[in-house]
């Protein structure tokens, strides 16, 4: 981001509460958060259980150490939950192995409303920003006198505008390429149930952060602005907030020494993020289609985060034999945590097979890569949609399907090859270059997204 406004005595009465959803799309969004914030005057302190605060703190992807120091922790006690262990013989198309912390997230209300109470009464002003997955535990915010909430939304404006629209039985006001995907069958009952909580007690929020840049997001912010929605609440797009400068390393991991190793944008990188498990049959044929597009990779081979990622046994997904012997050279498997940030801002990186998560979404577009769309469950098919039939960044691994129907390596094959080493892919590399050079510009002094951020800034600071 651009430099700091004036730091005025006012502002250093604020204090600001992170309450983040205890999953890592989110916990990493709201860390994020925190360390902006933490580089003005105010205090920013970070809340959830021990185990998620640890998660967030060990997962600081690209973020300066520094920052991250200044944030104060505070946990709080939840029950004690197991998560189901996947099943390999079958993808996890919805993210089960977070039930449990959907549960345990829920029983935060009263420690949280403590914790905001005792710090109120010593602060001048309380400003709480949650996920608006938290909402409900953070709705007794308004019986504090000197405190308001405001969300910090972790999703697209794309995705939530038209999921806000249809739940109100109407459409986006312009047209679209074609039908976007139902939400109803992106989504499990329960993930429509929870979020049918949450929405009783958004009401109470004092305004509306969003992690994007009026650049990719202009029509879909101005709906959501719209009086019939927001009733009088501000809303700022700060975005997108996500690391830029890395600090330096003693000793970079493997895979970004491999990386210096390569041609500029000669690599694809692959991952499907922390909410999705690929069944043994879905490994095979993506190993397959790797190998068969001839093409340099790094491939992210995880299974979907339990509730508490420091407790269990982790599976070892099977490779198909000999595959990692005849890719030397050629390709990377990574089975741990992977500086993703960094891999994409290397100029190696050409290109993405992503689940089209919003936290790849940014990282990916604001560094210039372009993605090939691979969505699985609850926002990212229709981030997909955004990413490949409106921005046009991105190119289709296959339609949004929620049957799980494999997808075979000759398909893996022909796409990867596509969008890395086709007249059709570099347009698209072309694109997503020229949308990011204009995505990092506008996060410096002067940007749209720093003037929105600025003006935020100075609206909690009054």
């Amino acid at each position: 981001m651009g430099s700091l406004i004036n730091q005025s005595d006012e502002a250093a009465k604020v204090a600001v509460v992170m309450v983040p959803f205890p999953a890592q799309g989110h916990l990493n969004q709201l860390m994020q958060l925190s360390c902006l914030l933490s580089k003005y005057v105010f205090q920013v302190h970070y809340i959830g259980s021990s185990i998620h605060n640890r998660q967030a703190r060990v997962r600081v992807n690209g973020l300066n150490p520094q920052d991250v120091s200044k944030i104060h922790f505070h946990d709080v006690p939840i029950p004690t939950f197991e998560s189901p262990s996947p099943d390999p013989d079958s993808s996890s198309k919805f993210p089960v192995q977070l039930q449990p912390a959907w549960d345990a997230s829920l029983s935060q209300r009263q420690p949280i409303f403590e914790f905001l109470r005792d710090l109120a009464s010593k602060s001048k002003r309380v400003v709480v920003i949650h996920d608006p997955l938290m909402a409900f535990v953070v709705q007794d915010v308004v019986s504090i006198p000197n405190a308001e909430s405001y969300v910090f939304n972790c999703l697209s404006a794309f995705t939530q505008a038209t999921y806000t629209l249809g739940s109100m039985g109407k459409r986006l006001p312009f047209e679209l390429p074609k039908e976007i995907p139902p939400f109803e069958r992106c989504a499990s009952e329960d993930i429509l149930n929870f979020l049918a909580l949450q929405s009783e007690s958004l009401q109470y929020r004092a305004g509306d952060l969003y992690n994007t840049s009026r650049l990719i997001a202009g029509p879909y912010l101005d709906i959501l602005a719209d009086r019939e929605i927001a009733g009088d609440r501000k809303s700022w797009a700060i975005g997108p907030i996500i690391p830029t400068n890395f600090p330096s390393r003693d000793s970079p991991p493997k895979c970004l020494q491999w990386l210096d190793q390569q041609e500029p944008n000669s690599v694809i990188y692959v991952s499907f993020g922390t909410t999705t498990s690929l069944s043994d049959e879905e490994i095979k044929e993506l190993a397959l289609g790797l190998e068969q597009s001839r093409q340099k990779f790094i491939w992210v081979l995880r299974d979907a985060d339990k509730g508490d990622i420091f407790a269990g046994e982790v599976r070892q997904a099977k490779l198909p034999e000999g595959f990692e012997e005849r890719v030397v050279g050629v390709g990377i498997v990574v089975r741990d945590w992977a500086p993703q940030p960094e891999i994409l801002a290397h100029q190696a990186t050409g290109g993405f097979l992503s689940h089209c998560g919003w936290n790849s979404f940014l990282e990916s577009v604001t560094t210039g890569v372009p993605i090939a769309a691979w969505p699985m469950h609850s926002d990212q098919p229709r981030n997909a949609f955004l990413i490949t039939e409106i921005l046009k960044v991105g190119i289709v691994v296959r339609e949004w399907d929620p049957s799980g129907e494999v997808v075979k390596a000759s398909t893996i094959a022909n796409v990867v090859k596509t969008l890395m080493a086709s007249e059709d892919g570099e347009e698209i590399r072309k694109r997503a270059e020229k949308l990011g050079a204009a995505l990092r510009q506008s996060i410096e002094e002067g940007g749209v997204s720093q003037l929105e951020l600025d003006s935020f800034i100075a609206h909690i600071s009054m």
